[in-house]
């Protein structure tokens, strides 16, 4: 390949349109197509860190906005299936507002299976506290080992508003006494 004067070889520039529900949506072939592909594991990638902002900044009830209409969450005892269950389990949680958490969700492999199917794993280790009447809210909370430390597998698929959680479930490896 021919340089320019200086003999360096010319630079090409890849085009990559953003990524928007529009996007996403309009690809049919991921499973064949690189692009396809990166944009459905992008999705979904977005949708486990979504995840953690909305239950650790006070919006928890929105999670039930990233499940299809019969998405299912499971942990340690306890399944919510459908979104009514699912916006009623994390309305719960979203009144607890002296809790203090941090999910911090790392090792996110997205396995695209169809252009409108995939499954993601992820390692959760959660810090949480649960502040007591009289401390101040804009004070740091303690540190100290994580509340606990596990797994979530989850089933994305493809609507018509985006990809969305099918399935999630939390198996908890490490808990603190």
């Amino acid at each position: 390949m021919a340089g320019d004067a200086t003999g360096a070889a010319p630079c090409r520039v890849l085009v990559v349109p953003p990524v928007t529900t529009a996007t996403v949506g309009a690809v049919t072939t991921a499973e064949h197509d690189p692009l396809a592909r990166l944009l459905a594991e992008r999705a979904c990638e977005r949708l486990v860190v979504d995840y953690t902002h909305l239950v650790d900044f006070g919006e928890a009830a929105r999670i039930a906005d990233l499940f299809t209409d019969d998405g299912v969450w499971e942990g340690p005892g306890l399944v919510m299936s459908g979104r009514a269950e699912i916006l009623a389990g994390f309305g719960r949680r979203q009144e607890v507002t002296r809790r203090v958490s941090r999910h911090v969700c790392t090792n996110v492999a997205i396995d695209v299976i169809s252009g409108d199917e995939a499954v993601g794993r992820a390692y959760l280790v959660n810090f949480r506290h649960d502040r007591r009447a009289g401390d101040d809210p804009a004070a740091p909370a303690p540190a100290g080992l994580p509340k606990y430390v596990g797994e979530y597998h989850d089933r994305f698929v493809r609507t018509a508003d985006g990809w969305r959680f099918a399935i999630r479930r939390f198996d908890v490896q490490f808990l603190r006494g």
